[in-house]
């Protein structure tokens, strides 16, 4: 069902994956009586995902955004269950762990573990990667099922998980995650009117990393087709 009290207009927001000078710029760019939802992977691989963290947390608070469990949100909560870094390789190479420490993941653990997993929209719906096509539960880490067999069932479905040079469309399927923290954009998706507002990402990591990736997504996209 759809949220109550829903405001006339809201941005999807892809995988911020901590780049917080993006999402700053971003948030800028947003008109301050919509609705925000996060998309997932508000953490990890980026520079700065403590204040990330906390910027889309104290949005989540004042009521203007969503927060989305995405894979890497669930992949922490799973290392934090196993055990500490020195005893858990997904904690030692958790780069949330690496920068916030033990203590901070713990404090988080409980915030993380009760974002939900879709946003109900009017015609639309967001998740972080998809659908089980058998279930048409959500799943955090579906590609390709999900994309060759939506049926159209909840509208449209705006996604994340699959970094691309573009917002770009499987059908009824929206996907917004255009590689911020591999030096593409960090984007958001207006479902009301189609509209696409970015700020720039991270500078390249390496050398056509994001091009490798874009390019991946891509092959993907057109087998999906």
């Amino acid at each position: 069902m759809p949220s109550p009290h829903q405001p006339s207009h809201h941005w999807v927001i892809g995988d911020v994956h901590g780049c917080l000078e993006s999402l700053e710029g971003l948030v800028e760019l947003l008109p301050s009586h919509d609705r925000l939802v996060f998309c997932g992977d508000v953490v990890n691989r980026g520079p700065d995902i403590a204040a990330t963290m906390e910027l889309a947390w104290g949005l989540v608070r004042s009521g203007r955004a969503v927060w989305l469990k995405g894979n890497h949100e669930a992949d922490l909560l799973g290392a934090l269950q196993q055990g500490e870094a020195g005893t858990c390789t997904a904690l030692a190479g958790n780069a949330t762990y690496r920068q916030l420490g033990a203590r901070r993941c713990r404090a988080w653990s409980e915030r993380l573990a009760r974002l939900p997993e879709v946003y109900w929209g009017e015609g639309w719906a967001a998740t972080h990667a998809g659908f089980d096509p058998l279930s048409w539960e959500p799943r955090l880490n579906i590609r390709l099922p999900f994309w060759q067999s939506y049926d159209g069932r909840y509208g449209e479905v705006v996604v994340g998980h699959t970094p691309g040079p573009e917002v770009r469309r499987i059908g009824r399927i929206v996907l917004i995650d255009t590689g911020a923290c591999y030096g593409g954009h960090l984007s958001a998706y207006c479902p009301e009117t189609g509209e696409v507002r970015q700020a720039p990402g991270l500078r390249p990591w390496s050398h056509g990393a994001f091009e490798i990736f874009a390019a991946r997504a891509s092959r993907l996209e057109r087998i999906a087709i």
